[in-house]
């Protein structure tokens, strides 16, 4: 399943990504815009991972002062992708 998700209230104006239908593992993760390296990273350690465990680990992590963060709202869009394949 191809997923498009548009954050709120982070840097990153885009996430992209594909959840295998058959064992739910992260695939193709592209952020557009924030922190380039960062996000960079973020994409690859999540690469072929369970998306429910991805979510768990970033969920609730912060930027700065900001009530989110790329990593949290990236938690989001797997949530959201995953009730929405049920």
């Amino acid at each position: 399943m191809k997923v498009d998700f548009t954050p709120k209230g982070i840097c990153a104006t885009r996430i992209e990504f594909e959840i295998d239908d058959n064992d739910k593992t992260l695939h193709n993760i592209v952020f557009t815009r924030g922190c380039n390296g960062n996000l960079k990273a973020i994409a690859k350690l999540c690469e072929g991972k369970n998306a429910a465990e991805v979510s768990e680990i970033l969920r609730g992590n912060l930027c700065g002062n900001k009530p989110t963060s790329c990593a949290d709202q990236f938690s989001k869009a797997i949530d959201e992708a995953l009730a929405s394949a049920q």
